[in-house]
């Protein structure tokens, strides 16, 4: 046991100098020296915000390790007109992006009509987690004669999947539906596992902190959840379920809320992701930049601190992919429920 704590400890001990070493240098690259402590709380502010945005430039960040950033620009297109970097019309990438879109540039710039395609280290994560996933499958894939897992791997992902199934999918949609879905919600367990564990690695980026990925996360269940309902209650039964079983005077109003709650769960499911992910690696950047806006004494608190925010988000990279897929799988089983409440109603019309 003891032997097991100084492993911990090492391993801790080395994940925070890591994050430190990669903080302190992209701050000494970026910024040049001088300034009061204003000027080093924006500085520090501008890196820890640049560094969590998704952007179309990736830079590897190892300790004393200094790799060139690679840009998608170069394999992808570096101006308008070129590879997947597309303007519908001429000079739609000069036009402003209106106030609104601001936050979001690159939304407004697709709106003037300027398609900006390119992979973006988000997207990289992505496909880094799918080789990993295909290759950790097809290595796990091994059987004996009588069909039963063969080796750890193999054992892992039965298990993980078996729990997908019986204690998410069966549980929330039924033990009829419940297996047919399970393809879906394991996709979505291990996809969005992988990629939160990537973020946790140093020199690598977290794409689920980018709300355009959760966006496109919940987006999928959403379709799989109204096919669904489709499915079960058939399109009359779907659209009836819209009004409810309320007097005739409030069905339009039930109209309009059930409208608009078919929205605010996949709204629910992107902005949850989002939000855990992203905050747990702003919490731990925030930290360690105390050394930096205060005084380089506070290392004493912050890194130990920055190294039980890492800890606690090793737990909830796997709890926030928990969470995703057993509140898909509730709002599928919703969905299918649809169907056997509008086939009791209509058995009881008959009686």
């Amino acid at each position: 046991m003891m032997k097991l704590k100084n492993v911990w400890l090492v391993l801790l001990a080395g994940v925070a100098a890591l994050g430190l070493n990669a903080f302190a240098s992209g701050h000494d690259e970026g910024h040049g020296g001088g300034g009061g402590p204003k000027d080093a709380a924006k500085e520090t502010a501008d890196f820890i915000l640049h560094h969590v945005a998704d952007d179309t430039e990736y830079h590897f960040e190892l300790p004393f390790v200094h790799f060139p950033a690679f840009h998608f620009s170069a394999l992808f297109g570096e101006k308008p007109g070129d590879g997947l970097y597309v303007e519908r019309s001429p000079g739609a990438c000069s036009l402003p992006v209106a106030d609104t879109f601001k936050p979001y540039p690159s939304l407004g710039a697709f709106l003037n009509g300027c398609w900006d395609l390119r992979p973006t280290k988000a997207i990289l994560m992505m496909w880094i987690a799918m080789v990993l996933l295909f290759t950790f499958v097809f290595l796990g894939g091994k059987r004996d004669q009588n069909g039963v897992p063969k080796g750890l791997a193999a054992h892992v992902i039965e298990s993980l999947v078996l729990f997908v199934r019986d204690e998410i999918a069966v549980k929330n949609i039924g033990a009829e539906e419940g297996p047919k879905y399970t393809p879906f919600l394991a996709t979505c367990f291990f996809f969005i596992m992988s990629i939160n564990y990537l973020g946790l690695i140093p020199g690598f980026f977290t794409g689920t902190g980018v709300i355009t990925v959760t966006a496109a996360l919940a987006v999928i269940t959403f379709v799989v959840t109204q096919v669904a309902g489709l499915k079960s209650a058939g399109p009359v039964g779907y659209v009836a379920h819209l009004f409810g079983d309320v007097p005739l005077l409030m069905k339009p109003l039930m109209f309009v809320v059930e409208f608009v709650g078919l929205f605010t769960k996949p709204f629910a499911l992107m902005v949850r992701l989002f939000a855990n992910m992203l905050a747990g690696h702003m919490v731990l950047f925030f930290l360690l930049a105390l050394i930096f806006v205060v005084h380089v004494g506070a290392a004493v608190l912050s890194v130990p601190m920055a190294a039980a925010i890492y800890v606690l988000e090793l737990f909830v990279a796997i709890l926030q992919a928990y969470i995703f897929t057993l509140l898909s799988a509730l709002f599928i089983g919703q969905s299918v429920a649809l169907g056997h409440h509008h086939h009791g109603e209509a058995h009881e019309g008959h009686h």
